[in-house]
Parts: structure tokens; sequence; C-alpha cells
């Protein structure tokens, strides 16, 4: 497969939001939307204001946009660090960074990535991310299938916007009610 097609694929996924409600976007059969839709630069898909883990969340795609088969975030980073090293048992996780620089881990692989880099992390691999460079980071998130992960980062906003301090402990309930593990700390930056 050309390698610049498939590193596409999540810029063309942002560019199907918009700001209408999914009631206005009539399902076919197989339960996808009918319509188009467009989220501004900066914007949220539910007009929400999502600060977690110093960064701004905001929506793409939600679950009902996809009919549950994926899930879209566009995250800007202003700190430094990430999550804690953590499993999806049934979600494969996808980071295509768009500023900035980062660092993924996934299983035993680490991967300095920047503009226009791609990474995967499938469900059932332990992975994590970490903003390391210096200034403002923007990063594609996305989630297939969407689960209840769109709850979740709900949820995780309502426990203030700084990363954290001893994510393993303090997160590790949250985490597990929308069917992830933590297995370890952040990535160290």
């Amino acid at each position: 497969m050309n390698r610049r097609l498939f590193l596409s694929w999540p810029l063309a996924a942002a560019a199907m939001a918009t700001n209408v409600k999914a009631a206005d976007a009539p399902a076919s059969r197989n339960g996808s939307p009918k319509k188009g839709i467009k989220v501004d630069r900066g914007k949220d898909r539910n007009q929400e204001e999502l600060h977690i883990m110093g960064g701004k969340f905001d929506l793409k795609v939600s679950s009902a946009d996809s009919n549950g088969q994926f899930l879209l975030y566009d995250t800007m980073r202003m700190e430094k660090g990430g999550p804690a090293m953590h499993l999806h048992y049934s979600q494969d996780e996808f980071f295509y960074v768009i500023s900035g620089e980062f660092l993924i881990k996934v299983g035993d692989d680490e991967f300095r990535v920047g503009p226009g880099d791609f990474a995967f992390a499938p469900r059932m691999v332990a992975h994590a991310f970490a903003k390391v460079g210096e200034g403002p980071g923007q990063m594609l998130v996305m989630f297939q299938p969407a689960g209840t992960m769109e709850d979740f980062f709900k949820q995780m906003a309502k426990m203030g916007s700084a990363v954290p301090k001893d994510q393993e402990t303090k997160l590790k309930e949250l985490w597990a009610r929308h069917g992830m593990k933590i297995v370890g700390p952040p990535l160290k930056v």
C-alpha cells in the first residue's frame, strides 16, 4: 500500500467531523451516517472544553457519528508528559502527529515522532505517549472501535487539566471501568 496514502487517512477522518448533532445525520442501513460532517479548527464536535493531562482534547468524530466504529480526538498538548503505560482490551489506538515532538512506546518499541509521523498501538499491547519537545504539540488520536472511550475522556476532564501524579494508583479504577488496564508509570521526559 502506498505509505503516503496510508498515512493521510487520519487527516481525512478529521475532515469528516462537523458541528451538526448526530441526529441530524441519518444512518444508512448498515448504521453509518449518510451525511458528511465538519468541525472547525480548534473546536469540539459537541462544543465542549475537555482539558486533560496537560492538553486540550477536541472531539472530531464521535462514536455516534461512526456507529461506534471509531472515535477521533485532536489534542493540543502544552505540557510535557502523558498517560501511564496502559493497554486497551478492545480498542486499537492510532497516533498521527501534526506538530511538536512526542515519544510513543508500544510494547518494547519506542518511537520518537514528529510532524507527519504515525504510530499504531494494537489492543492488548501496553503503550504510552509523552510530549517531549519544547512548545506546543498537536496529535490526532483515534480509537477503533470507539467503545466507551468518549465517556472516559469526559470523566478524565472532571479530574482537572494537569497530568495527575501517581496515575498508576489514582486512575486505576476509572481506566478499568472503560476497558483499560494501567500496567506501568508514564514515560520519563
